[in-house]
C-alpha cells in the first residue's frame, strides 16, 4: 500500500468522526447554520430590506422572507453583476457560476469565498466516506478523469465566471494533479464532441481506476472507447473501480453502464448544483444521499402538492417525513435566500438524513389531472427494464392531446436504444410499461380506468437522437440534461421530425 494510500485512509477516518458529529445533532446543527447566516449577512442591502436584525426565530425568517426563484431574486442579483458590494453576501462574490435560464437567458450564480470551500470539501469528503466504509484505498495511486466543462474564465466587474465545473477545476488539490485527467488544454475545448474524441486520444494508454461526471456524458465517453477498441471499458482499463456521477438519476442508466463495463463496479451519487452542493452518497448499502446540515445551508421543505398554494408549510429538517415529495428551499453563504433551486427530493431515512432527487417542481405531466412526476416515470423505466432485460439509452415523456376524433389523449414516451426489438416485444414492454405507471401514480390509473386517458405510446428512435436534440438547441455535453418529462409538446415535437 503506497503512502497517499495509507494517508487517505487516515484521512478517512477522521472526516467520518466530524460527520458523525453534526448528523447525530441534525437539529442543532441547521439552527447553527441558521443563526451564522443571519448574522453574518446582517449589514447587506437585502437583510436591511427584510430586517434581519428583528429575525429570532424561523417563524419570523418566514414571514419577513418570502420563497424566491431566480426571477425573483434577480434584481438584486443584478446589482452583484454590476459591481455593487454587500447586497446578498458580504463583499462581493470569488466567482458567478453561469448556468442556461429558461426565461431570463444566462443566469448568475454567486459563489463566495465562505461558500466555495463547501462545494470542494463536499466532494473530497465524498470519497473519503467511501474510503472509509469500503477500506478500498487503492485507487488514489491511479489515474482519475474528471468530464467536466471548460475552466476557462472570463472577468465581470472583478468577477470571474464560468461553469461550476470550470470554476471547480481550478480547485484540484496538489496531491491529485499528477493522477488528475484530462490535461489542462484539453479541458479548455469547448466543441464537446471534439473534447471527448480528446479525452479518450488521452486516456487510452493511462491505468484508469476513477471516472466521474454527468451520466449522459459518461455514456458517450464511454460508447467512443467501445466504439474505438472493440473492447469493454472494464477491459481497457482493468483498474477501473469505482465511478462517481450526479446531475440526474443514474437507474436508468444503469444496465447500460452494465454493458459498456463489462462488469459491475462501485459507484458514488453526488447532489452538486451551482447553488450548493446538497448531499452525497455516504454507504453504499443505503438508499439516498447524506444531507448536509453543516456546510453553510439552511434547508426549508415544502411539500410539493402544497408547493402552488398561497402560503405553504416551509418545514425545516425536524419536520420531515421519510417519502413525501418535497420541493427544496435554501438559504446559504452565496447570499442565495429561501431560494427555490426547482429541484424535489424525498427523504430514505431520517437517522441520519439522507434524500434521493425525484424531479424538478417545474417538469411534470398533468395535462389531465394526472400529476406524474420524475420519480415515477423513472422508476416505471427501471422496474419494467428489469423485467424485459431491455438496455435503454435515453428517454423522455410528454403528453399527446391532439388525436383523431373518437381517440383518446394518451402520454408518448420516447425511447433510444441501441437495437430495435421485434414488434411483439415492443408491445409487450409498452404494456408493462403502462402497467407499472398506474402502480406509480393513482390519478393516472383513475384517468386510464375511466377513459380519460389511453394507455401510453412508445416511439423507438434511433441511436443518437438525443444528442440530435441536445446539439440543435446548443446544450451538448456542460452541465445540461434532457428533462424526463414535460408537460408539453416542444421537446417531442423535434422528435417527431426527425
Amino acid at each position: 500500500m503506497s503512502i497517499k494510500s495509507t494517508a487517505a485512509r487516515a484521512f478517512a477516518a477522521y472526516v467520518d468522526r466530524q460527520t458523525k458529529r453534526w448528523s447525530r445533532r441534525p437539529i442543532k446543527s441547521q439552527h447553527k447554520v441558521f443563526q451564522n447566516l443571519l448574522k453574518v449577512a446582517g449589514n447587506t442591502a437585502f437583510a436591511k430590506a427584510h430586517s434581519f436584525n428583528t429575525i429570532k426565530t424561523h417563524k419570523d425568517f418566514v414571514n419577513q422572507v418570502p420563497v424566491r426563484d431566480y426571477e425573483d431574486l434577480k434584481p438584486y442579483i443584478d446589482r452583484v453583476v454590476a459591481g455593487e458590494s454587500d447586497i446578498l453576501w458580504p463583499g462581493k462574490p470569488l466567482y458567478f457560476a453561469k448556468t442556461s435560464g429558461t426565461t431570463s437567458g444566462a443566469k448568475y450564480i454567486p459563489l463566495t469565498k465562505d461558500s466555495m470551500p463547501e462545494h470542494i470539501k463536499a466532494a473530497r469528503n465524498a470519497i473519503l466516506s467511501y474510503i472509509y466504509e469500503t477500506g478500498n484505498s487503492n485507487f488514489v495511486d491511479g489515474k482519475m478523469i474528471f468530464l467536466q466543462g471548460s475552466p476557462v474564465l472570463e472577468e465581470q466587474n472583478g468577477i470571474q465566471l464560468g461553469r461550476l465545473s470550470g470554476i471547480v477545476a481550478h480547485y484540484v488539490p496538489d496531491y491529485l494533479q499528477r493522477n488528475r485527467m484530462p490535461s489542462w488544454e484539453t479541458n479548455c475545448i469547448e466543441d464537446w464532441e471534439t473534447k471527448v474524441e480528446a479525452v479518450i486520444d488521452e486516456t487510452l494508454p493511462e491505468n484508469m481506476s476513477v471516472i466521474s461526471g454527468i451520466p449522459s456524458w459518461l455514456q458517450m465517453y464511454f460508447e467512443r472507447i467501445v466504439a474505438r477498441t472493440g473492447k469493454k471499458v472494464g477491459e481497457v482499463f482493468p483498474d477501473l473501480s469505482l465511478l462517481i456521477y450526479g446531475g440526474v438519476n443514474f437507474e436508468p442508466y444503469k444496465a447500460k453502464f452494465d454493458a459498456l463495463i463489462g462488469r459491475k463496479i462501485d459507484s458514488i451519487e453526488l447532489f452538486p448544483a451551482s447553488e450548493g452542493f446538497f448531499a452525497y452518497q455516504d454507504k453504499q448499502s443505503e438508499k439516498g444521499m447524506l444531507l448536509l446540515l453543516d456546510a453553510g445551508i439552511f434547508y426549508e421543505f415544502i411539500p410539493a402538492d402544497q408547493f402552488h398554494e398561497e402560503n405553504p408549510p416551509r418545514l425545516t429538517i425536524g419536520d420531515v417525513e421519510i417519502g413525501v415529495n418535497y420541493v427544496m428551499i435554501i438559504s446559504t453563504t452565496a447570499g442565495l435566500w429561501a431560494y427555490n433551486i426547482g429541484d424535489t427530493i424525498a427523504f430514505t431515512s431520517t437517522k441520519p438524513y439522507r434524500v434521493v432527487v425525484t424531479g424538478r417542481i417545474k417538469h411534470y405531466i398533468s395535462a389531465s389531472g394526472e400529476h406524474v412526476i420524475g420519480k415515477e416515470v423513472e422508476e416505471a423505466m427501471r422496474v419494467t427494464v428489469e423485467k424485459h432485460g431491455f438496455i435503454i439509452n435515453e428517454f423522455t415523456v410528454a403528453p399527446q392531446l391532439e388525436t383523431p376524433a373518437g381517440e383518446l389523449p394518451y402520454h408518448e414516451w420516447f425511447i433510444e436504444m441501441d437495437q430495435r426489438p421485434d414488434e411483439q416485444k415492443i408491445k409487450e414492454f409498452t404494456a408493462a410499461l403502462d402497467q407499472e405507471m398506474r402502480q406509480q401514480n393513482s390519478y393516472y390509473d383513475d384517468l386510464i380506468k375511466g377513459k380519460v386517458l389511453q394507455p401510453l405510446k412508445l416511439r423507438v428512435l434511433e441511436t443518437g437522437a438525443f444528442q440530435q436534440y441536445m446539439k440543435s438547441i446548443g446544450k451538448l455535453g456542460g452541465q445540461n440534461k434532457l428533462p424526463r418529462l414535460s408537460n408539453d409538446r416542444k421537446i417531442a415535437g423535434f422528435f417527431e421530425n426527425i
